[in-house]
């Protein structure tokens, strides 16, 4: 076969090209060896100056360090603090250019330590008599105002009645008692959520004699300084905040009165951390029921989405995301509009968007019952889901949780106030961190999050801070009539079918009863409608094919899937068909606080084991059902739609009337666990949670965790 013929000028041009690309390498290279040795040069030079820098900078001023000072005195007595205000006169230090860096460096250094050594000698001598000045005139001024000790107590020594005698007040005529258990209480802000600690008694830190007082003269001065007392003694300024944690004796008058001054500026002190939030008015319509958002950094959620592309290999995110999470708009679908094709996933963009229209949010703290963080926790796992790096899918919540705990709002209840959402199963967030290759991530099991409340549109029925919310449906109304009248359309509708099915079987999952439904229902042709999502099948991605198969079903099997829980749970309600479940965890334990707690009102319940032994026929259950039960659950099923889906974010809160949705009553249950919460720390209760994890569901949905018939469907291994 012959080779394409090609041209000279083709071949000039490459010559040509390689040409250049080898000067480019050459001209490169030698920029390179020649920034090498730039930075060598500036290296060099820069620990030239270092090595000749001077000790004293042109301000002349000695700052002593705490460890170079020498300790004259017992093994528990607080270091020594050298005041920064003492200056030197540069004609004081020998400097000499003729001898090397580090002579030079040697002999400042031995100046500086006799320095130090004729400092802390005149310091020790003006302290004894700054001391001596203090107790004289305390013991005058009690004297003038006619005040007399017990005689007990002045037989104790000169020390313990000077001690005893002075006291912080006010007026001239409070007098204090149990001084010392007083000032011990005001050393620290209370905490309620750490252990106390012992603190040592003033007591114990002064002798009973006048040697031990001078023994132990760095200590502090007790606290029971009167403001008469301290500041007839003007011969030194207050010590910085900053020293006195390090308890200096460098002046002990001083800091008496840095700490009779500090305690007057305090606020009045509460007996433990304030938990409840700021009273407003008796007729406020939002009182117990504002919430505060965190303004966290955007990478959490804004830039997520500026990145959507990045968020899926297989999704287009960035359409799925449009819309405030709501996704590309439907057509009108019988003859109603605010149709979306929304993806499951997308909860908690849609949750935030709500969030900002929401009647009772507040931009001040300490007026919300609640703080709700606008983390976007399962669009950052869905990132790094199938990347080869398991490590950064926990990295952004890692960083969140350290700016939580930093927050003011976090360190009131310790998070226990906060709660989030993901748009997630809470089985996506169950990685233990000895299985790093392992599915998902470890949010729900650190122990900031333990803390918070998880809303997901799954959770664990046996943890206690995961709590499930309706997976997001299709329809999104803006207006109180597009709500009445899809509800209206709901119950004159003809529905062909007694009951239908939409899904894949799950032979790898071997308690999975999908094939012995599908079974079932392919046996009862005339009455069950199967709609198989087999590979390849588009029918089930598409909104409108879903929404037909439930329109013209009575009852709906929702058996669970990879998980307890399926969207076309709420597909289906939505549409008016009466779900039928297999399993408890399936919609009974999940989500407790927007179904009724009467399962039978509203759905029928067929346990799984029947149906995998084969002990029962579907079609048999649902066919002796009465007409005029069927038409009562129906109804119940029409009236719960409206809180089982969530508003167009758009709309406002007085166009969707008295309605409330899926967001609005997650709020209300968040407030409401909170201030169960809240009232049981008040309490002082021990334990927040008087019954094992593992109980979680039972006591969620009864309020006790007695025996109960569901116990084996939850039973863990």
């Amino acid at each position: 076969m012959r080779k394409p013929h090609r041209r000279g000028g083709t071949m000039a041009m490459e010559k040509s090209s390689s040409k250049y690309r080898t000067q480019f390498w050459y001209v490169a290279m030698a920029s390179f060896l020649l920034w090498l040795v730039l930075l060598y040069l500036f290296s060099s030079s820069a620990k030239t100056v270092h090595n000749h820098e001077r000790l004293f900078r042109q301000e002349n001023v000695i700052d002593l360090p705490v460890e170079n000072v020498p300790q004259n005195h017992e093994s528990d007595e607080a270091p020594v603090v050298v005041s920064e205000d003492i200056s030197v006169d540069n004609s004081s230090l020998p400097v000499s250019v003729d001898i090397s860096p580090d002579d030079q460096m040697s002999e400042d250094k031995k100046v500086v330590t006799d320095l130090v050594e004729e400092l802390e000698k005149e310091r020790v001598e003006n302290e004894k008599n700054r001391v001596d000045s203090v107790i004289t005139i305390g013991r005058s001024s009690r004297a003038r105002r006619g005040h007399r000790e017990p005689r007990k107590a002045r037989s104790s020594g000169r020390l313990e009645a000077d001690k005893k005698r002075v006291r912080q007040k006010d007026d001239d005529d409070r007098n204090v008692e149990n001084s010392d258990e007083n000032h011990q209480a005001l050393d620290k802000e209370p905490n309620f959520f750490e252990p106390k600690k012992d603190v040592e008694p003033k007591k114990a830190q002064v002798d009973d004699n006048d040697d031990g007082f001078e023994s132990k003269r760095g200590k502090e001065l007790p606290n029971d300084l009167s403001s008469d007392d301290v500041e007839d003694d003007n011969t030194s300024e207050p010590e910085p905040k900053t020293q006195r944690k390090f308890s200096s004796n460098n002046n002990t008058t001083s800091e008496a009165k840095n700490r009779v001054i500090s305690k007057r500026n305090q606020p009045k002190r509460v007996g433990k951390v304030m938990l409840r939030p700021r009273e407003t008015r008796s007729n406020d319509p939002c009182k117990g029921k504002y919430v505060y958002m965190h303004e966290v950094p955007a990478l959490f959620n804004e830039e997520l989405l500026k990145n959507c592309w990045t968020l899926s290999r297989w999704t287009d995110m960035c359409e799925l995301t449009s819309n405030f999470g709501l996704g590309p708009r439907l057509p009108n679908m019988e003859g109603v509009s605010g149709w979306y094709a929304t993806n499951q996933f997308t909860l908690e963009v849609i949750f935030h968007n709500r969030m900002k229209q929401y009647k009772c949010l507040t931009k001040d703290s300490s007026l919300a019952s609640a703080v709700y963080v606008p983390y976007y926790p399962g669009l950052d796992l869905m990132r790094f889901l199938w990347g080869p790096f398991p490590f950064m899918r926990d990295a952004a919540a890692l960083d969140l949780m350290k700016w939580l705990r930093e927050s003011p709002e976090w360190k009131r209840m310790d998070g226990r106030d906060h709660f989030m959402v993901a748009g997630r199963t809470t089985w996506d967030f169950m990685r233990t961190p000895e299985n790093e290759s392992d599915w998902g991530n470890r949010l729900m099991i650190l122990p900031e999050v333990r803390n918070m409340t998880m809303l997901l549109i799954e959770s664990s029925p046996w943890n206690y801070h995961g709590f499930a919310v309706p997976y997001p449906t299709y329809f999104h109304p803006s207006t109180y009539a597009e709500i009445i009248q899809w509800q209206m359309r709901m119950r004159r509708i003809n529905r062909r079918y007694l009951f239908s099915f939409v899904g894949a079987p799950r032979p790898n999952l071997g308690d999975s009863i999908r094939t012995e439904i599908m079974d079932q229902c392919k046996a009862s042709r005339r009455k069950c409608k199967l709609l198989e999502c087999v590979s390849g099948s588009q029918k089930c991605y598409k909104p409108d094919q879903i929404m037909k198969f439930f329109l013209s079903s009575t009852f709906c099997l929702q058996p669970p899937g990879d998980s307890y829980t399926r969207r076309s749970t709420f597909d289906s309600i939505l549409a008016g068909c009466i779900p039928v479940f297999f399993h408890p965890g399936s919609a009974y334990a999940q989500y407790i606080w927007h179904l009724p707690k009467d399962i039978a009102k509203y759905s029928v319940f067929i346990p799984e084991k029947n149906v995998k032994e084969g002990k029962v026929s579907i079609e048999n259950v649902l066919s002796r059902i009465p007409r005029t039960k069927i038409f009562a659950m129906r109804e119940q099923v029409i009236r719960l739609i409206p809180r089982l889906m969530y508003f167009n974010p758009s709309s406002k809160s007085e166009d969707t009337g008295r309605f409330e949705d899926a967001f609005d009553v997650a709020v209300e249950g968040v407030l409401e666990r909170v201030e169960g919460l809240r009232k049981r720390i008040e309490e002082g209760k021990e334990e927040i949670f008087d019954f094992p994890e593992q109980y979680s569901w039972k006591y969620n949905v009864f309020g006790n965790v007695e025996r109960h018939e569901w116990d084996p469907y939850f039973d863990r291994p």
